[in-house]
């Protein structure tokens, strides 16, 4: 059985979610898993249900900025408005993650989700010569990138390599003070702004990155392995949950609603890139 990927509507904008999901959901089918699409409309009792019979999380990029109030800042002028639809779903979807030991990928907004969630703080504007953003005179799908060092010694360097290697960028915020049970594994040489993090406590994999490799899973090895190495770890947590309660499968799947299904939601279609 393939393992499910739970994953969040990334915004509250439907048109956007419409977008940016087929990436993200085919680079999981493509690495071996079922997504489980999460509609922000759902209630928390519908939404715990949904997360339960999921085997790791993956957390979306998304328009939106986490509200500085959740890490005590006063909102700076380029902050965008909060979604506290994604919002509130993420704090289930992490919990649940902790909780169970579930294995959890963050991607650009979802790594900053992670780490105030985990009591960090953000940086809410990049000031920097390097470009970490699109500009606003370029069309969407300009593609920027720069360089990131990963630390030889994380678990990040396992699917990289280690050294620098260069990473697509789309976003204006980035972590500022990290969040308990978290470190850093990469940052942006020449300005310092980080890109990865990743969780401390052993036999829990958790991994942030700032960057976009679901948008070209399909051409680069180091995008495609981040979504394998997800998938690897759900299909070793579902193995460790099915040795401890072996009736699992019946007593909390037997109700999934297929049509969170990817294979029914999410047909395999290029996508239109944005932050």
């Amino acid at each position: 059985m393939k393992p499910r990927i739970a994953i969040p509507a990334p915004n509250s904008d439907a048109e956007y979610s419409t977008r940016a999901l087929p990436d993200y959901l085919n680079s999981l089918v493509a690495a071996g898993a079922e997504p489980v699409l999460l509609s922000l409309d759902l209630t928390p009792e519908e939404a715990a249900q949904r997360i339960k019979e999921c085997d790791g999380i993956l957390l979306p990029g998304s328009p939106a900025d986490v509200d500085p109030q959740k890490y005590g800042a006063h909102r700076h002028a380029k902050t965008a408005a909060a979604d506290p639809a994604r919002d509130n779903l993420d704090e289930l979807l992490l919990q649940d993650a902790h909780a169970m030991r579930k294995p959890l990928l963050g991607i650009c907004y979802g790594t900053q989700s992670l780490n105030v969630w985990r009591g960090g703080s953000l940086v809410q504007h990049i000031e920097s010569p390097v470009g970490h953003q699109r500009p606003d005179d370029k069309p969407r799908g300009f593609v920027i990138e720069h360089e990131a060092v990963v630390e030889s010694d994380s678990g990040l360097a396992g699917l990289t390599g280690e050294g620098e290697i260069t990473v697509n960028s789309s976003h204006h915020q980035s972590i500022s003070r990290v969040g308990d049970g978290l470190r850093i594994v990469a940052r942006s040489p020449k300005d310092g702004i980080i890109e990865a993090v990743e969780g401390t406590a052993s036999g829990h994999w958790v991994l942030g990155v700032q960057w976009h490799p679901e948008r070209n899973s399909t051409t680069n090895e180091i995008s495609r392995r981040i979504f394998e190495k997800l998938v690897k770890e759900a299909v070793a947590f579902h193995k460790k949950l099915g040795a401890h309660a072996p009736d699992f499968e019946n007593v909390n799947r037997e109700n999934m609603n297929r049509e969170n299904i990817t294979r029914e939601s999410a047909p395999r279609v290029g996508a239109e890139k944005e932050r």
